[in-house]
């Protein structure tokens, strides 16, 4: 089996190419994303491509002749201040994977779609595959996510004997991406120093902070299991257990539960970001605390897929990463970027620019 992993050095790809690269059962991966890395693992090469470029449909096509699968997981969260740049990639550049594919007459499409494509729904429930797919309309992430759902609507219509699947992941977290995820939602003032313990005595317990997280080689280990399984199609909810709170959290921390409102958080990292402090936008805050807790089973029952790991152990694993600043030969999960480290975060705009 010959698989194509499209935006194969971030968070998810990396962990991803590893777990096809050691499944007997896959000959070769081609990992393509707009920087070539210095890591690589067996049976594993690569090729540059910036799918977010118009020329790229023909690159993609020539790349994805002769594959069995194709793996779609490149995605741009900043810069949350210039959306047109995110669009560019996330939508016209999935349209163009897409597109591609199905030029080339590859017979699986694996997508990594969200729980950021969910409409609003409840924290107290468990939701499954059916829940609407409206994301929450205000922030870019979710309303981007929701249009590749339907793009994929009507290319599944149009193109019936490709297997289309499609997986929504809580948050992902492991250590090597702990930097790079530090960069992309807390900024350059955000120190290593700020994950101890004693430096978070409170933890605000506010309403609708209830979320589901999942070691990202947990979610890999699902990605090989769709591509490798010809019955897997449509979509898989993806998460471990527990869902995280607020208790969860200042459990970790060692800190105090403080009950309030959500608009003082709200407010502040509103006004931080408009100063371009930080770079995750409000907007983005507000989809998290409407976000539906999500019902795996599907891809328990299907897939045979069991995450290894609780929704804490991962998040254990991203505090750990944040002390030791930890990374990978790479140039998204670099500990840190080339050329002046966080005065190059600066540099960017902090949400402003790529």
């Amino acid at each position: 089996m010959r698989v194509v992993v499209v935006g194969a050095t971030g968070n998810v790809g990396t962990s991803v190419v590893r777990a096809l690269s050691e499944d007997p059962a896959v000959g070769s991966v081609l990992g393509l994303a707009r920087r070539l890395p210095g890591w690589s693992p067996p049976r594993t090469r690569w090729a540059a491509v910036d799918i977010g470029e118009d020329a790229a449909l023909g690159d993609l096509t020539r790349h994805f002749r002769g594959a069995d699968a194709v793996v779609h997981l490149a995605w741009l969260f900043q810069p949350t201040h210039t959306p047109a740049l995110t669009w560019r990639t996330n939508v016209l550049g999935s349209l163009r994977v897409f597109e591609a594919a199905a030029a080339a007459g590859v017979p699986a499409l694996v997508y990594a779609s969200s729980v950021g494509a969910y409409s609003a729904g409840p924290k107290d429930r468990p939701v499954d595959e059916s829940w609407p797919t409206h994301g929450w309309p205000e922030a870019a992430y979710c309303r981007e996510k929701s249009y590749i759902e339907r793009a994929l609507d009507v290319h599944e219509r149009e193109h019936p004997h490709m297997r289309v699947v499609r997986m929504r992941p809580g948050f992902l977290f492991k250590p090597e991406a702990a930097s790079q995820q530090r960069r992309l939602f807390a900024g350059p003032l955000f120190s290593r120093r700020m994950a101890r313990p004693d430096l978070l005595p409170v933890i605000p317990d506010l309403p609708g902070l209830r979320f589901q997280a999942l070691h990202t080689d947990d979610a890999a280990e699902a990605y090989r299991l769709a591509v490798t399984s010809p019955a897997a199609h449509g979509a898989y909810n993806l998460a471990a257990a527990p869902p995280v709170d607020a208790p969860m959290l200042a459990e970790l921390f060692g800190a105090r539960v403080v009950r309030m409102p959500a608009w003082p958080v709200r407010s502040g990292l509103a006004a931080a970001w408009r100063l371009h402090l930080v770079p995750a936008s409000p907007q983005l805050f507000d989809a998290v605390l409407r976000l539906p807790l999500m019902d795996t089973r599907r891809a328990v029952e299907e897939l045979g897929w069991r995450p290894r790991h609780t929704a804490r152990e991962a998040l254990m694993a991203f505090v750990d990463g944040l002390r030791e600043e930890r990374g990978t030969d790479t140039a998204p999960l670099a500990p840190s970027l080339p050329g002046g480290g966080r005065a190059a975060e600066v540099a960017t705009g902090v949400g402003e620019r790529p």
